[in-house]
């Protein structure tokens, strides 16, 4: 078993405490401290978690919002099992199965024999 680290994004939980549920009341805040974003960064960064975020938008998120860091992002430890290697050809365990293993088989053409 191996344990990583990983993270809630809480960004749309504080905006909704502060009363804005619109991605556009975000806008003009983050203008106002000199962070210029477009209408689809700031909806991606208010729907998905982010992989990587400027310190400046981070920061001028806390000022905006008024709230500290640890409202926005929330460290949580992932406890997943370790992978497994197979080797070619081995079929994966039925909990394992993925994608892949859902599609059909192609179907083998038997020619008659002496042909």
């Amino acid at each position: 078993m191996s344990a990583g680290l990983d993270f809630e994004w809480k960004l749309r939980e504080v905006m909704a405490s502060r009363g804005m549920f619109a991605t556009t009341d975000l806008r003009p805040l983050l203008a106002e401290r000199g962070v210029e974003l477009s209408a689809s960064q700031i909806y991606r960064l208010v729907v998905d978690k982010p992989e990587r975020l400027n310190m400046q938008v981070l920061m001028a998120l806390l000022d905006a919002l008024g709230c500290r860091l640890e409202d926005l992002i929330v460290p949580v430890r992932v406890i997943g099992a370790a992978r497994t290697r197979r080797t070619a050809g081995e079929r994966p365990a039925a909990s394992e199965a993925g994608i892949g293993d859902l599609r059909p088989r192609p179907a083998r053409v038997l020619l008659p024999e002496g042909t």
